[in-house]
């Protein structure tokens, strides 16, 4: 079984998870790395207190206590507007100060999203593509159910 824990964008939360709950089930978005016959369990949801991120540094910990072995980087961290600028920095400091992987998306981009996001400069010059390649394998339709 594998523990997971999600972290979301402080903009969002109020979000209840339902789409990522929903992607964790299909196995669609970032979640398409855990086989459809693994067991997984959601061991924490929370958001990363908002700009500056302060949440970062405590909330993983509660995570790994409950027995987190991979944390996910919510989606909207990637396609809310603007995206997040330090989305790679918390990646980067939970990975070197709890020890454990973290994977930047979870349910598919909506096609509403995807579409507009294809008009800006962000996704090129953050090889945003390279860095939650998980978030572009989904197809069109995929994307039109998650809008």
């Amino acid at each position: 079984m594998k523990k997971i824990g999600i972290i979301i964008c402080g903009r969002y939360q109020n979000c209840g998870g339902g789409k990522c709950l929903r992607a964790l089930k299909e196995r669609v978005g970032a979640f398409s790395i855990y086989p459809p016959d693994e067991e997984v369990e959601l061991v924490g949801y929370s958001n990363c207190g908002g700009c500056p991120g302060g949440n970062i540094e405590y909330v993983p910990e509660e995570m790994v206590k409950n027995g987190a072995e991979v944390i996910h980087l919510a989606t909207g961290l990637v396609v809310g507007y603007p995206p997040c600028p330090r989305i790679n920095a918390f990646k980067k400091f939970i990975e070197s100060r709890y020890k454990i992987p973290v994977v930047i998306g979870t349910h598919p981009i909506p096609r509403k999203y995807y579409e507009e996001h294809q008009k800006l400069p962000f996704w090129e010059k953050t090889d945003v593509r390279l860095v939650a390649s998980e978030l572009f394998h989904d197809d069109e339709s995929v994307r039109k159910a998650y809008d």
